[in-house]
């Protein structure tokens, strides 16, 4: 039987509001190294921003993330916050993809406890229209878009039992994109689990799909399109130009590495999608401006409380 999608209803009408109220929810995204998707990150923020969202967006970052990156992200109007790197014992890393290990990590953003409700997005997502009211779906579930096993994926899953199924009857949802509530509580309980639970080639997604199996809602697919999708499933998806939060996980996807080159590279909605996240990254006008008195405007939510809240909880503000 086919997944039951969470629809999206923008007027919020009956759904639950968090207790911790409108201030202290946030985006989050997870950085690490020395690399290229620093320009991720910034590019998202500026997307959150073209799109006005009324909440933060805070980055976990590994020590490992330079300072010269740091301070990009603060002047962009991030929250920073530095998390320690999840892992696994030296006997088990052979079992998931080595690029996907270091995903565990991100296991630690159950820790930011002050907030009550968050929205993650890998740094290869770009948000296209406002989300916010995801914020408003009720408390106690685990809300994500539903993956697609096609090809590779399909390959790599042969093990289970439920293959059979049509890729998108799966309860399997693509962990670049969910909506969750922080709790020091789960945090401790997934790190303990992780401890005794083979990894597998999917690392941390296959691990938070077993974890959240009884609490999983699907979402609408305009809230994760996986560009894979374009070709894999075209019958699922909706207008490509409605389309809110687009992951750019394909190969040779990530714009700002695009070379148009891969497989399925040169099609025009990739390639229009690619030249969309260029425009979003490039728009000086999107860059964080500061709030000042002389200016008569704020942007919709200051920094300085959310600072002041992750600090309390433990975290180290960053140089200014």
């Amino acid at each position: 039987m086919a997944a039951e999608i969470v629809l999206s209803d923008n007027t919020a009408s009956g759904l639950m509001k968090p207790a911790g109220g409108f201030e202290s929810r946030a985006y989050v995204t997870f950085l690490a190294r020395n690399g290229d998707y620093v320009k991720a990150v910034v590019g998202l923020a500026k997307g959150l921003r073209k799109v006005k969202t009324a909440y933060p967006l805070v980055v976990a970052v590994l020590p490992d993330v330079p300072e010269e990156h740091r301070r990009l992200l603060e002047s962009q109007g991030c929250i920073l916050r530095e998390i320690e790197p999840v892992h696994l014992p030296e006997n088990q890393t052979q079992f998931a993809m080595g690029y996907r290990i270091i995903n565990y990590s991100k296991l630690r953003i159950w820790d930011f406890e002050a907030f009550s409700k968050m929205i993650y997005l890998n740094a290869d997502v770009q948000v296209y229209d406002n989300i916010d009211e995801l914020f408003d779906y009720p408390d106690g579930d685990f809300y994500a878009v539903l993956h697609c096993f096609c090809k590779e994926e399909m390959e790599m899953m042969q093990a289970k039992a439920n293959t059979a199924l049509r890729c998108q009857e799966i309860l399997y949802f693509n962990s670049g994109m969910f909506v969750f509530e922080p709790s020091k509580k789960i945090c401790k309980k997934l790190l303990d689990t992780l401890k005794v639970t083979l990894p597998t080639p999917f690392a941390e997604q296959e691990y938070l799909n077993k974890f959240f199996e009884d609490n999983y809602k699907p979402l609408s697919p305009v809230y994760n399109l996986d560009l894979a999708m374009l070709w894999r499933h075209p019958e699922n998806v909706v207008d490509v130009k409605r389309v809110k939060v687009v992951h750019y996980c394909a190969a040779g996807s990530k714009p700002w590495r695009y070379t148009g080159k891969e497989e399925n590279m040169q099609r025009e909605d990739v390639k229009m999608l690619v030249n969309k996240w260029w425009e979003v990254y490039n728009d000086e006008a999107l860059d964080y401006k500061p709030p000042t008195y002389e200016e008569g405007s704020l942007e919709p939510v200051s920094q300085q409380p959310f600072q002041a809240a992750l600090w309390e909880g433990g975290a180290s503000p960053q140089a200014a």
